[in-house]
C-alpha cells in the first residue's frame, strides 16, 4: 500500500485538494450549524488537512506504526468548545472518508488502471485508519462538551446566587446582568421556591429540564440552584398565577415554600428568604405540603421570630404544656382542630370522631388553664399564634432529631386510629356542657 501511495502521491495531492472544494461546498449548503460556524476558506482547510492525515495514517498503518491521532483530537476537542453538534462533525467526516477512497481508487485508476487489484485489501486498513480517527474524534469532543457543560453549570450557579442572595460585591454581575446572561427579563412576575432537603428534588423530575429551565408548557418556567440542604427554584411566572407553582409540584409530594410575587430580579433575593421563611411553615404530612407565604402569614410571623415564639409558647400556652404528655396532647389536639375548623365545635366533634360536648368541655378546659377566652378575638389570635409556635418549635425539635413527624405529631400527639379514638369517647351529658361560643351548632 505504501508503495502504490507514493507512485501516485503528487496526482493523488491535487486531486484530495478539489475533493476538499466539493465537499467543503456540499457542507456549508447542506448543515446550517457548519454555515453559521465556519467560513468557507477555513473548512475547506480543515477538511484538506483531515483528508491528507488519513493518507498519512494509511501509510503509517502498512509500516506497522501508530496512527498519529494527536490533530484528530484537537479538532474534536475545538469543536464541542466551538459549540457544533457532534452528529454534524461525524457526517462531513464520514462524508470524507468516503470521498477519500473514491480519489484514491481514481488516481490509481489514472495512473495504472492493472494496479487496482492492489488497492484493495488496502481497504479494510484505511477503513480502519478512519474508525480510530472517528474514535479520537468523539472521545474528544464528548470529554471537552462534559467539562464545557460542567463550567456552564456552575456559570449559571453563580449567576443563579446573584439573584437569589443578593450581589455579595460590586466586582461581580448585577441582578439586572445575572438575569440577562440567565435570558430573564429584568422586570416581570417571578417568585421563589425552596423545597426542603430528602430524596429526589423537582430538579431531577421529567417535568422540568433544569439546566435549560425548561418546564411542561402550560407550567412557568423554573430554573432549579440545587444545594445541599435542598433546592431553590426561580420560577419566570410570566401569564400564570401563582398556584400554578403549587400545582407543578404536587405530584412530587415535597415540602416546600413559595415566596409572594415580585416585579423585578433585583427583588428576588427578598423573595427567597420569605420562600424559605414559608417552607418552615409547610405541613409535614397530610394535603397540599407546598405553602404560599400569602396564605400562611400568621405561622409565618411565628417562625421568623424564634425567641419571641418561645415567649409566646410559655406566655399563653406554658400551663397547658407543663401537663402529663396525654393530657397535653388531647388539649392541643382539639385546640388545633377547632381552630382549622374555623371555630366550629360540630366539626371539630366530627374529625376528631367524639361527642361535641366532649370537644367543648376541652376548650372550656384549655381556657381556665390558659386564661384566654374563645369568645375574645385577641384571645384567639394569641391562642392561634402559640399553637403555630408549639407545633412549629416540635417540628423542629424531630427534624434535628431525624424523625420526620406530621403535625399532630409534632405538637407531641401520638395518632390514634379512628376506631380507637372513638372507643374512647365518654359523652358528657348535654346538661352539664357549656356551648363554647362562635361554635355553630
Amino acid at each position: 500500500m505504501e508503495r502504490i501511495i507514493e507512485e501516485i502521491r503528487e496526482d493523488l495531492s491535487r486531486r484530495i485538494a478539489v475533493a476538499a472544494d466539493r465537499l467543503a461546498d456540499r457542507t456549508l449548503t447542506e448543515d446550517p450549524a457548519y454555515a453559521a460556524l465556519l467560513g468557507r476558506a477555513e473548512l475547506r482547510e480543515r477538511i484538506h488537512h483531515h483528508l491528507r492525515q488519513a493518507v498519512e495514517g494509511l501509510v503509517r498503518s502498512s509500516r506497522g506504526l501508530p496512527v498519529d491521532l494527536a490533530d484528530t483530537r484537537a479538532t474534536g476537542a475545538l469543536r464541542a468548545e466551538q459549540g457544533l453538534p457532534l452528529a454534524s462533525l461525524l457526517r462531513t467526516h464520514r462524508r470524507g472518508g468516503r470521498v477519500l477512497w473514491q480519489t484514491l481508487t481514481e488516481a490509481v485508476a489514472a495512473h495504472d488502471r492493472a494496479a487496482l487489484p492492489r488497492l484493495l485489501p488496502g481497504a479494510t486498513a484505511l477503513w480502519d485508519v478512519l474508525d480510530q480517527m472517528t474514535d479520537a474524534l468523539t472521545d474528544a469532543y464528548r470529554r471537552t462538551e462534559a467539562v464545557r457543560a460542567d463550567r456552564d453549570r456552575e456559570r449559571r450557579a453563580a449567576l443563579l446566587d446573584v439573584l437569589l442572595d443578593g450581589a455579595a460585591d460590586t466586582v461581580g454581575p448585577t441582578a439586572a446582568e445575572a438575569a440577562a446572561r440567565l435570558g430573564l427579563p429584568e422586570r416581570g412576575r417571578f417568585a421563589v421556591v425552596v423545597v426542603g432537603s430528602g430524596g429526589e428534588g423537582p430538579s431531577a423530575a421529567p417535568a422540568a429540564n433544569p439546566a435549560a429551565g425548561q418546564t411542561h408548557a402550560a407550567a412557568p418556567r423554573v430554573l432549579w440552584r440545587v444545594r445541599g440542604d435542598g433546592e431553590i427554584g426561580l420560577v419566570e411566572l410570566g401569564h400564570h398565577p401563582l398556584e400554578s407553582v403549587r400545582e407543578l409540584l404536587a405530584p412530587l409530594g415535597l415540602r416546600a415554600g413559595v415566596s409572594p410575587v415580585v416585579g423585578a430580579a433585583a427583588e428576588l433575593a427578598g423573595a427567597h428568604r420569605l420562600a424559605a421563611l414559608a417552607l418552615r411553615t409547610a405541613p409535614e404530612s397530610g394535603g397540599p405540603r407546598t405553602a404560599l407565604l400569602d396564605e400562611r402569614l400568621p405561622a409565618a410571623l411565628v417562625a421568623a421570630e424564634a425567641e419571641l415564639a418561645g415567649r409566646l409558647r410559655q406566655v399563653v400556652l406554658g400551663p397547658v404544656l407543663a401537663l402529663p404528655v396525654e393530657d397535653r396532647r388531647t388539649l392541643l389536639t382539639t385546640l388545633g382542630t377547632w381552630l382549622a375548623c374555623q371555630g366550629s365545635t360540630t366539626y371539630a366533634a366530627q374529625r376528631l370522631y367524639c361527642h361535641r360536648n366532649t370537644v367543648s368541655n376541652r376548650l372550656r378546659r384549655l381556657e381556665q388553664l390558659t386564661g384566654r377566652s374563645l369568645t375574645d378575638p385577641r384571645h384567639v389570635v394569641e391562642l392561634a399564634l402559640a399553637h403555630a409556635a408549639v407545633v412549629q418549635h416540635a417540628a423542629a425539635r424531630h427534624a434535628a432529631a431525624g424523625r420526620p413527624a406530621s403535625a399532630r405529631q409534632a405538637a407531641g400527639e401520638a395518632p390514634t386510629p379512628p376506631a380507637a379514638r372513638a372507643a374512647r369517647v365518654s359523652p358528657t351529658p348535654a346538661g352539664t356542657a357549656r356551648r363554647s361560643p362562635r361554635r355553630p351548632a
